[in-house]
């Protein structure tokens, strides 16, 4: 093996930094000038997407839609920022443009789901069927909304579990909004005995909707008999009350309901069933059987 002679590769590396060092100086340049631009790019996309989230909140547009496009303009001067820093380090950006709108072609083929979620998104925020705060049933998931996304809705169920419920199932399912009204309607439904009165039953719940201050009165109530069941007669409660106090007010009732119909001596039916037990038929003992009968008839010969 030769031996390697340091002095001289010393020597060869500094003719090579002297004969290129304006090549040399041009590309660090350029790469501190990429790496610039990359910085104050992120900088600014961060710092106008959150003035236009603030200024679209000001004017009060709809927070799920204020973080919307606030993501969209920071995700948009990234790309463009990007495409700069390329551009400064000396790659042609519009081969770069084409490559990557085919690979965005074959991507989008491969993530149909993605994308469909994605549109699925952007017609969340322009139609806006919920908000932020909003108490919604997404297809059988239940919850808070906490944040409309992109690809993906974020909810807070009743219990404190966070779900995430992609953008494409919400759009092509039902959505069940339960307090974009201010009001909402309660119902029960409450069996009684057959041998109750119907008046008095009537005027017992009524008297326990009426005391309830809770209820809109003005609304309407409707207290009627609304089944003649296999064991009961079931009543039917309807009353409205705000969203706020719509459990309490079903519970409330529920429970005054029972104590009620207990002070009257109004019993609540469960499903039962008669079973009637008759004695086993006699047997005639004298009674010929087949054989016997056959025996008997007329030109037949028993051996």
């Amino acid at each position: 093996m030769e031996p390697i002679n340091v002095v001289t590769s010393f020597n060869n590396l500094g003719s090579w930094l002297l004969n290129n060092k304006d090549l040399l100086l041009q590309y660090t340049v350029n790469l501190i000038a990429a790496l610039l631009i990359l910085i104050i790019g992120s900088i600014v996309a961060k710092v106008i997407s959150r003035t236009a989230n603030r200024v679209m909140k000001l004017k009060a547009i709809d927070v799920t839609v204020a973080d919307f496009l606030s993501a969209i303009i920071r995700y948009s001067i990234l790309a463009f920022t990007i495409i700069a820093v390329l551009s400064r380090l000396g790659v042609q950006t519009t081969s770069v443009i084409a490559v990557i709108g085919a690979a965005g072609l074959a991507v989008g083929l491969a993530l149909q789901g993605s994308l469909s979620n994605f549109a699925a998104g952007v017609l969340l925020v322009a139609l806006r069927p919920f908000r932020v705060g909003e108490y919604v049933d997404l297809g059988g998931v239940a919850g808070t909304v906490l944040q409309v996304q992109i690809f993906s809705t974020t909810l807070r169920t009743p219990d404190a579990k966070i779900v995430v419920v992609p953008n494409g199932k919400i759009i092509s399912g039902n959505i069940i909004n339960t307090t974009r009204d201010p009001e909402r309607r309660t119902e029960i439904i409450l069996g009684v005995a057959y041998n109750a009165d119907i008046d008095v039953v009537k005027k017992i719940l009524g008297d326990i909707v009426a005391a309830d201050n809770r209820i809109i009165h003005d609304r309407g109530v409707t207290i009627r008999l609304n089944e003649m069941a296999a064991s009961s007669l079931n009543f039917i409660v309807r009353v409205w009350s705000s969203n706020a106090d719509s459990f309490e007010v079903y519970w409330d009732l529920m429970e005054n309901f029972k104590r009620a119909l207990d002070a009257n001596h109004i019993s609540i039916p469960y499903p039962q069933m008669d079973v009637h037990l008759y004695p086993p038929a006699k047997v005639d003992m004298n009674i010929p059987t087949a054989l016997e009968v056959a025996a008997r008839r007329p030109g037949r010969e028993t051996r």
